[in-house]
């Protein structure tokens, strides 16, 4: 009996166990199965309102529902065939819309990604189980679309769609696991042979090989995004020149105003379509009007079959033209951008010639974005094109192959030496007659090399003109001339002529005549009180040698910190006054003599008395007048 209660309680968490896995293997599965009734739910919802509005619905409620389900097939990749045709042989329909493709593709990731957040009291599915589950969800509405299907207007092989409806919906999904789990970086496979494994690992596996991976990545996505919106500027500019022929094909299509808005929503979602073509055609191979014409900046090669709808009326026709020619600047800008994108980190601006990367580097990432470029480009393209019936309908769009090639050449010949060329541009050693007045360096001379504005402005390698941020060399340094009184504003004379800064710094300028104090040091705090000069002390004369000239941006000592910024030239100075001068009887009267000054009178007159929070440090001295003991007041 003491045997089966102990066990009772593992028992039971196990039980609760299995049952919590199996619960988020459901969850996960409903959520694709949810996923996809949402994308098929938003394209019935269009088809009926449609049908609704039309005088004259060919079919009922059943015909515009599978027309649905054909249409969501059709957003999959899913070639749809149209059995009711005039010559009595069926036309396939292969060209899918890219606007409609984007809704299940994100749904898809969606469900994926959503199915990855913990959930208390619930056990963590994997990113391969959550991939698994939420696919099979998905693919069981699919598969029941494509049987539902089978008897409309549009029909889908069941073969055909076995084999192109998961790829869509496993990529997603995989996208959508991968980030969930923070984009970690794939290992390499294992059925790789060891020298592959290990030059890949010492190419790209690497800090700096993933990072010029990722630049890469991004040139080329950005060269892509720009030959796409060229593209849609070719078609747009297109339209505007065809406009006549385009409004005739519009009103021909459809006479009530239902039909027109249905061939609206098409025309919109085959835009992205319409994009990539120009970008074909602007990259030069162009686009197959059939299977006996090829559309070319150099003209239009042979008969073209072209059914009647507002895109394709915007075709060029005839011999190329300059305007025609003038296509080739979308192919140029995408290669440029592949060079300022490399560029942009290889050598980034005000870069030293150690710190950016390598020419042999910089072209192998520019060549590298000119590859990820011609791979989403040929993808693209070969997404946009397909049949659009049979016989001399059976080819439309770009050829994959030709346009990817095109996109490589044109990318790796202008954007590798555009790289290589911005890349030496901005590592140039720039001259001094070629800065700014506000950046000219100072004139050399003796007192210039004395101080910390000459040590700055006499950097190694000429370096000062890479480091905007620093300031000018002419602010402050022993060789800079003590500015002459400036006359008092209006504030100023209100409260007495001086205003608390100017105060401040007069009293630690006061601090340079205290005890242990050198005469250049004290002649340099009452020259140097600024807030944009100082003079230069004498080195070495006792503790308060290093605080003389403690200006709001004043020069240091010629053998403190002007030494250290001889050897460091990232060495900043700062302001600072050392604390046994602070703390000097000297130093204490004068601080309250400039703020009674300051206050025009209001402050009143006492005796300063030392307080518990600041007491008198120590001297380290012995014997002299620095060993006298100071009844001072409060630091204020």
């Amino acid at each position: 009996m003491t045997q089966l209660t102990e066990h009772s309680a593992p028992l039971s968490s196990a039980a609760a166990l299995e049952r919590g896995r199996a619960a988020t293997l459901t969850s996960a599965v409903l959520r694709g199965a949810f996923a996809a009734g949402l994308g098929l739910g938003a394209i019935a919802v269009l088809v009926m309102a449609m049908w609704i509005t039309s005088p004259f619905p060919d079919s009922g409620a059943g015909g515009a529902l599978r027309i649905a389900a054909g249409l969501w097939l059709l957003g999959h990749g899913v070639e749809l065939v149209r059995p009711d045709t005039l010559s009595g042989t069926p036309a396939p329909i292969g060209v899918v819309p890219l606007l409609l493709m984007g809704l299940p593709a994100w749904l898809a990731y969606r469900a994926a990604r959503d199915a990855l957040e913990p959930d208390e009291g619930r056990p963590q599915l994997t990113g391969l189980g959550a991939v698994c589950t939420v696919s099979g969800g998905y693919l069981l509405v699919g598969a029941s679309a494509v049987l539902y299907a089978g008897g409309g207007a549009l029909t889908a092989h069941p073969l055909r769609a076995a084999l192109t409806l998961p790829v869509l919906t496993v990529l997603s999904a995989a996208a959508g696991a991968w980030t969930a789990h923070g984009c970690p970086r794939l290992p390499l496979p294992q059925r790789l042979p060891g020298a592959v494994r290990r030059a890949l690992a010492r190419t790209f596996w690497t800090p700096a090989g993933r990072r010029g991976v990722a630049v890469a990545g991004r040139s080329g996505a950005a060269a892509c995004l720009l030959l796409v919106g060229g593209g849609a500027l070719l078609v747009g500019a297109s339209l505007v020149w065809h406009g006549d022929p385009a409004h005739t094909s519009f009103v021909q299509l459809a006479g009530d105003w239902s039909g027109r808005v249905a061939v609206l929503l098409l025309g919109l979602a085959l835009v992205p379509n319409a994009a990539v073509w120009g970008a074909a055609y602007g990259l030069g191979p162009g686009f197959a009007l059939g299977t006996t014409a090829t559309a070319t900046p150099l003209g239009v090669v042979g008969t073209p079959a072209l059914p009647s709808f507002p895109l394709l009326a915007a075709v060029p026709d005839g011999p190329g033209t300059p305007l025609n020619w003038a296509a080739a600047g979308v192919p140029v800008v995408a290669g440029l951008a592949v060079a300022w994108f490399t560029v942009r980190v290889a050598a980034p601006p005000f870069a030293l010639r150690e710190e950016a990367w390598s020419a042999r580097g910089t072209a192998l990432t520019a060549a590298l974005g000119g590859v990820v470029c011609a791979g989403l480009t040929a993808v693209l393209a070969g997404l946009a094109g397909g049949p659009l019936g049979s016989g001399r309908l059976a080819a439309f769009g770009p050829v994959w192959w030709l346009t990817g090639a095109a996109a490589l050449a044109w990318t790796v010949a202008l954007g590798v030496p555009a790289a290589l060329l911005l890349r030496l541009w901005r590592l140039r050693e720039r001259r001094p007659k070629d800065l700014p007045a506000a950046e000219q360096p100072p004139a050399t001379g003796p007192g210039a090399a004395s101080g910390a504005g000459g040590a700055e402005s006499g950097a190694p390698g000429g370096a000062w003109w890479r480091m905007p941020w620093r300031r000018p060399a002419g602010r402050g340094g022993a060789g800079a001339a003590a500015p002459g009184p400036r006359a008092p504003s209006e504030e100023e004379e209100a409260i007495g002529g001086l205003d608390i800064l100017d105060a401040l710094d007069v009293a630690e300028a006061g601090a340079g005549a205290g005890p242990g104090g050198s005469a250049g040091a004290a002649a340099g705090g009452t020259t140097g009180a600024g807030r944009t000069s100082g003079a230069s002390g004498a080195s070495g004369a006792g503790r308060t040698s290093g605080a003389s000239g403690a200006g709001r941006t004043g020069g240091a000592g010629s053998t403190g910190a002007g030494a250290r910024e001889a050897i460091d030239p990232a060495f900043e100075p700062y302001d600072f006054l050392p604390a046994e001068a602070w703390h000097e009887r000297g130093a204490r009267e004068a601080r309250w003599a400039a703020f009674k000054e300051a206050s025009g009178g209001l402050m009143a007159d006492f005796p300063a008395t030392p307080g518990p929070l600041a007491p008198e440090p120590p001297s380290p001295r012995k014997g002299g007048s620095g060993t006298d003991e100071d009844p001072g007041g409060v630091t204020p």
